[in-house]
């Protein structure tokens, strides 16, 4: 069954980000190194991991949105993923079960507005000074995790956190050599720009050059509405900001030892006003520190 993406409908959809974060703040989950997705393979765990998702398409529900469930695989890739153990078919399995997770999940709700995506990350530290991967390299590597779950019946990729237009155009190339949506999603630093200096909208307009505007659309994610307001025009094919509830920069944040949440309803006004401003953003949602008590407010302020 094809359903409507976010740029192919008027509605506005809710997602969410901070899997990690609010895992282990708010539900009391351990994750060594950060890395959430061992948790599908955990029979203890799932029910959490759905729970997470379950809040979410509560708080949709609710205000009258759609929403997109991510599967937990943000690092679930070959060089993240080898240190914990984990060899290409191991790794493709557990990518098959976190789709079946989430499309069982979406299966289950009345709410037709459900979209699940893959969710996928670069394939090192996006916050790391690393000399790029060419755009043919980062096709055959993301190629890899997309290709594992291409049968199965999600609705598209969500790219977060990349920072190479190199890397974002391989895994654009990827998703299409696969036959599945992909929306890119950029993380900037404070000045709302990517880690090299390139520009948020120029980023995009350079990964749709190479790609020949493959990408169903982009986004902007893992940063506060205060690093990158000023650096939108209303570029047609930015679609969705997915924003931190910190004002830290990502060094600050990655030395911080509490969680900085920020003001929830001060960043559900903010973001409801970029939305109403640019009226071409038609996802939203929280990434880190944020937690369901944001995403209430950014439901509240964007229907209100």
């Amino acid at each position: 069954m094809k359903r409507r993406l976010p740029h192919e409908t008027n509605q506005r959809f809710l997602v969410f980000a901070a899997t990690g974060t609010d895992l282990i703040f708010n539900r009391g989950v351990e994750l060594p190194g950060f890395a959430s997705f061992p948790l599908v393979e955990d029979p203890k765990a799932q029910p959490i991991v759905v729970d997470q998702m379950r809040d979410l398409i509560e708080v949709a529900t609710e205000h009258g949105l759609g929403c997109i469930i991510d599967t937990l695989t943000w690092m679930a890739n070959r060089d993240r993923a080898a240190p914990l153990g984990y060899d290409t078919a191991r790794l493709a399995t557990l990518n098959q079960k976190a789709a079946a997770l989430m499309c069982d999940l979406r299966n289950e709700t009345d709410h037709d507005d459900v979209l699940v995506a893959l969710c996928i990350g670069p394939s090192r530290d996006a916050y790391a000074k690393l000399d790029p991967m060419t755009v043919e390299a980062a096709r055959a590597y993301h190629a890899l995790q997309i290709g594992s779950v291409a049968g199965t019946d999600i609705d598209l990729v969500n790219a977060y956190t990349f920072n190479q237009v190199e890397e974002a155009a391989g895994a654009v190339f990827a998703a299409k050599d696969c036959g599945v949506p992909i929306a890119v999603s950029f993380v900037v630093e404070t000045d709302g720009r990517l880690d090299n200096g390139t520009g948020l909208e120029e980023a995009i307009d350079q990964v749709d050059a190479i790609t020949g505007n493959s990408a169903a659309y982009f986004m902007v994610n893992c940063a506060h509405p205060d690093h990158f307001s000023h650096a939108l025009t209303g570029h047609p094919r930015l679609k969705g900001m997915v924003v931190n509830a910190s004002r830290l920069s990502h060094a600050e944040l990655d030395d911080a030892s509490e969680l900085d949440d920020g003001n929830p309803k001060e960043l559900g006004v903010e973001v409801a006003r970029l939305v109403h401003e640019y009226p071409k953003i038609s996802v939203v949602g929280g990434c880190c520190g944020s937690d369901f008590r944001h995403m209430g407010e950014m439901a509240r302020a964007i229907v209100g």
